[in-house]
């Protein structure tokens, strides 16, 4: 068989976008990144041609919607500069006044005639690279469809016969030749912008087609900020597949181990599922803890609390979490779902374990992920997404769901077995007039764990987990109810941490 000769790629500057395009874009071709006005075109097109003129090659940008002032402007909101980069602008002179350079009125001349003027000026500058915004303005010069893709053609072929990378930008004003420019163009990228009903918008893109290259295919969320372009590659779970130790994580209290059949085992997500105010994150702050005194990175994902008040609470319990992110032995991240994309999201969760090796992940809570970002259809899957690259990196996951009312309502918002491995169940009940707290295993898929339900309870000095409630009826229907001694956690296995 013939040896298959390497594309050559051109980087776009924003390394996950390259990380998508696997490599970047084909080299001599052209490119179309279409998207409604506002969804980043210009932005991305600048950040490409500055990635050019870092490597010294030579970039052009015609403009034929906005003058050079403007395109400065932009620039400039993004804290870059066009020093070193061609720039041509066609728009209308009364806009242009006081400058020296050609100008032109678009709608008084002939498509053929712009084409032209078009190619002189590559024929003249010899760039590498060219950026040409917007095609709808050639577009609007005819509206004759054979005419419009005639030039296109005389344009494209020109274009391939220097061997110029070329990104032609479409704002996709008019809809009726949209399908033929697709089928004129080596790849195409478009983008689009989702508003929400609270929050901000959410931008994503997609490779629509490339042809003869490889590419990851699917919606990508990204970002446009002060600095750069941030994108967000979706997750494929089973590309992260690596070897890990299978064993089991302790919390640092032999009863709670004990409970758990031993503790946590790495590459498994074990679910936490309560009433609001029962003990759910003091336990997944107890794991964090025992992980930290191991030597060990943690990561804290919180969607519901600030970590001031996070960190009062650990202290209330022995634990000091704020000492710990100070010392960046926690990586504590406060997760606005009304900022935030579930690519964003996702992202970050990828950064703490493949960056600085996280070995332990909480995500506090699923229903704040689940319920804030009602616009996304996906999230779900998203997350179950997650979870199995957690696992395969053999990361131990805590996920903490509440549920609704001070008792508990046993019907879950989401699918306990489809989202984890194991689950640890929370509840109130009542005791010689006290409310307290037990604890119990229902699931377990790695290994053999307790079936009985201990009491525990949360003072300044840590966490008790008491000896098996013997006495216990109903906890499953959501009203448990303790018969048995006033004082169930006296006895020789209480514990504190």
């Amino acid at each position: 068989m013939p040896e298959t000769i390497p594309m050559e790629k051109v980087q776009t500057g924003i390394p996950e976008l390259d990380l998508i395009l696997r490599g970047g874009l084909p080299r001599g071709r052209i490119h179309l990144l279409e998207g409604a006005p506002g969804t980043g075109k210009t932005t991305i097109a600048l950040q490409l041609l500055i990635q050019a003129r870092e490597e010294g090659r030579k970039g052009l940008y015609i403009t034929l919607s906005e003058n050079v002032k403007e395109l400065e402007a932009t620039a400039l909101s993004h804290g870059w500069t066009l020093d070193g980069i061609a720039v041509f602008d066609i728009v209308p002179v009364e806009a242009q006044l006081g400058r020296q350079q050609s100008v032109l009125y678009p709608s008084e001349v002939e498509l053929g005639e712009t084409v032209s003027l078009i190619i002189d000026r590559i024929e003249e500058e010899n760039p590498e690279l060219v950026v040409i915004d917007t095609v709808s303005e050639l577009r609007l010069l005819t509206q004759d469809q054979l005419s419009y893709r005639r030039q296109i053609l005389a344009l494209k072929q020109f274009l391939q016969g220097r061997r110029c990378t070329t990104l032609i930008l479409d704002d996709m004003t008019q809809q009726y030749s949209t399908t033929e420019l697709h089928s004129l163009m080596h790849s195409v990228i478009v983008l689009e912008q989702i508003e929400r009903s609270y929050g901000a918008a959410r931008r994503r893109l997609r490779i629509a087609k490339m042809r003869g290259a490889e590419y990851q295919s699917g919606w990508h969320d990204f970002a446009i900020t002060r600095e750069n372009v941030l994108v967000f590659p979706g997750l494929i779970a089973e590309e992260h597949r690596s070897d890990f130790d299978a064993a089991t994580m302790e919390s640092g209290l032999s009863a709670l181990d004990q409970l758990m059949g031993g503790g946590l085992t790495h590459g498994t997500t074990t679910m936490l599922v309560g009433p609001s105010g029962v003990g759910k994150s003091s336990i997944a702050l107890q794991y964090v803890t025992a992980a930290v005194k191991r030597g060990e990175y943690a990561a804290y994902f919180s969607f519901d609390e600030t970590f001031k008040t996070l960190a009062l609470r650990s202290i209330a319990l022995g634990i000091d979490i704020a000492e710990a992110v100070d010392q960046k032995r926690v990586g504590w991240r406060r997760a606005n779902p009304s900022r935030l994309s579930p690519g964003e999201f996702v992202w970050q969760v990828r950064r703490e374990v493949e960056d600085r090796n996280a070995r332990i992940v909480v995500i506090d809570s699923l229903n704040s992920y689940l319920s804030t970002m009602p616009e996304e259809q996906a999230l779900a899957l998203q997350m179950h997404e997650l979870l199995t690259y957690l696992n395969n990196k053999g990361v131990v996951t805590i996920l903490i769901l509440a549920q609704q009312g001070i008792i508990g309502d046993v019907q879950n918002p989401v699918d306990l077995s489809f989202m984890s491995d194991s689950v640890v169940l929370l509840r109130f009940f009542e005791a010689e007039g006290e409310v307290r707290k037990a604890i119990s295993v229902v699931k377990k898929r790695t290994g053999v764990h307790e079936l009985s339900i201990r009491e525990f309870r949360l003072f300044p000095d840590g966490m008790q987990v008491g000896p098996q409630l013997m006495d216990f009826r109903g906890v499953l229907t959501g009203v448990p109810e303790y018969r048995g001694a006033a004082d169930p956690l006296l006895g020789s296995s209480v514990e504190s941490g």
